[in-house]
C-alpha cells in the first residue's frame, strides 16, 4: 500500500444537552414545585495510536468526524444522556497540529496511546437548579454550551532507528533489500522509491532495528525540490543516519573523489536548512558500489574519501548488491544502538528519580 503520511480533518464534540423547564404536576400534590433535569454532556473526540495501522489513507476518504450531542433534561429531575465519545485510530507515530495556530497538539508514539483532541459540552442545567425561598417558580435554564471544533493535521512519522541518507540511486534501496526482508523497487534510474520503506534487521535473538529508507534527496531539497522534503520528517525520529554514496560515480567530467565529496557536502547542506538537529544525530558514511571498481583501487578510493572529507565518525566500504561488507555495518548498528538505547534509559531513570525526590521535598516542606 502507498503510504499517505499527511491527511487534513475536521473533529467536532457534541454539544451539551440544554436543561429543562419543568414543574411537578401529580394528584393530590399541589405546588410540586421545578423537577426540570439538567442536559447531558456532548461526546468528546479521541485519537487513539494503533500499531496495526501504517498510513493515513483512510483519511482521504472521511475528513470529519463528529462526536454524539448530549441530550436535553426531562421533566422528573431526569438528566439527559451524555453523548457518546468518538475514537479515531491512527498509525503509531502521528503527530497532531492544530491547523489555525500551528502549534503541535499531541505525538503518539506508542500503542493504544489516546489524545483527547476535542473536548465535548457542558450539558445545561435545569430549572431545579435555580429554586430558592424567594423564587419558588423558576422559568430559567441554561443551554449546553458548545463542543470543542478544531481543523487538524496529521502527519505520520515513521518510527526508525535507523535512516538512510544519499543522492537518488545511490543504493539505498539495493542495502535495505540486502539487509532485510523489505523488497523496495529498485532500478538504474533517478527517484525509484517514490515512498519510504521500512525494513527489520534480525542481527541475532532478540537484537534487531528498524531502518527506514526514504527517497533521495537532491540539491534544494529543503525548498521543495525533487522528492525527499516530503519524506525528511521521518528520519527525524531515528537514532543513527546512515549516508550512502556511490563510490563509483559515472561523472566523466568531474574527478570521482571531488564528485564524491560534492555530494556529501550537498546533502549536509539539505539536512542543516531543514532541520539543523539532523546533524547533530551519529550519522555513519558508506561508500557503496565498491564492486564498479578494480580490486586495487578500492582502499585508495576509500582513504581519499575520508581524506577530502575530514570524517571522523564511522565508514565503511560495501557493496550493497553483492552483500560485502553490509553485515559488518549491521552488527556496529546494533551494538551502537543498545549503547543508545542504554542511555536513553538511564537518562529517563534519572529524570523519573528526580521528579520523585523533588515531590518528596515538597511534602517534608508541607510537613
Amino acid at each position: 500500500m502507498k503510504l499517505v503520511d499527511e491527511a487534513d480533518i475536521l473533529v467536532k464534540a457534541g454539544d451539551g444537552g440544554n436543561g429543562c423547564v419543568s414543574f411537578r404536576r401529580e394528584k393530590f400534590i399541589p405546588k410540586g414545585g421545578p423537577d426540570g433535569g439538567d442536559g447531558g454532556n456532548g461526546g468528546s473526540v479521541w485519537l487513539v495510536a494503533d500499531e496495526n495501522l501504517n498510513t493515513l489513507v483512510d483519511f482521504r476518504h472521511q475528513r470529519r468526524f463528529q462526536a454524539q450531542r448530549g441530550e436535553d433534561g426531562m421533566g422528573r429531575q431526569m438528566y439527559g444522556r451524555g453523548g457518546e465519545d468518538i475514537d479515531i485510530r491512527v498509525p503509531v507515530g502521528t503527530v497532531i497540529l492544530n491547523l489555525a495556530t500551528d502549534e503541535e497538539i499531541g505525538d503518539l508514539i506508542r500503542h493504544g496511546q489516546r489524545l483527547k483532541v476535542a473536548q465535548g459540552g457542558q450539558g445545561g442545567l435545569g430549572n431545579m437548579h435555580f429554586k430558592s425561598s424567594t423564587n419558588r417558580t423558576p422559568r430559567q435554564s441554561t443551554s449546553g454550551t458548545p463542543g470543542d471544533e478544531r481543523d487538524l493535521r496529521l502527519e505520520l512519522k515513521l518510527l526508525a532507528d535507523v535512516g538512510l541518507l544519499g543522492f537518488p540511486n545511490a543504493g539505498k534501496s539495493t542495502f535495505i533489500r540486502a539487509v532485510s526482508a523489505a523488497t523496495p523497487r529498485v532500478a538504474d534510474y533517478p527517484f525509484t522509491t517514490l515512498y519510504p520503506n521500512l525494513g527489520v534487521v534480525s542481527v541475532a535473538r532478540d537484537q534487531s532495528f528498524v531502518v527506514a529508507d526514504i527517497p533521495g534527496l537532491i540539491e534544494g531539497a529543503a525548498e521543495g525540490a525533487g522528492l525527499g522534503i516530503t519524506f525528511l520528517k521521518h528520519i527525524q525520529r531515528t537514532r543513527v543516519l546512515l549516508h550512502l554514496v556511490d563510490a563509483a560515480p559515472l561523472d566523466l567530467g568531474e574527478d570521482p573523489v571531488d564528485s564524491i565529496v560534492r555530494e556529501v557536502r550537498t546533502i549536509e547542506a539539505e539536512l542543516a536548512r531543514f532541520d539543523p538537529a539532523l546533524l547533530e544525530k551519529p550519522r555513519w558514511l558508506l561508500l557503496n558500489k565498491l564492486d564498479l571498481l578494480p580490486g586495487d583501487e578500492r582502499a585508495s578510493r576509500v582513504q581519499a574519501v575520508l581524506s577530502a572529507l575530514g570524517w571522523t565518525a564511522p565508514a565503511f566500504a560495501i557493496s550493497a548488491i553483492a552483500k560485502e561488507g553490509t553485515w559488518a555495518v549491521c552488527q556496529r548498528l546494533m551494538e551502537a544502538l543498545d549503547g543508545l538505547r542504554a542511555q536513553e534509559r538511564e537518562t529517563a531513570g534519572t529524570a523519573i528519580g528526580s521528579v520523585v525526590a523533588m515531590r518528596e521535598n515538597d511534602a517534608d516542606d508541607g510537613d
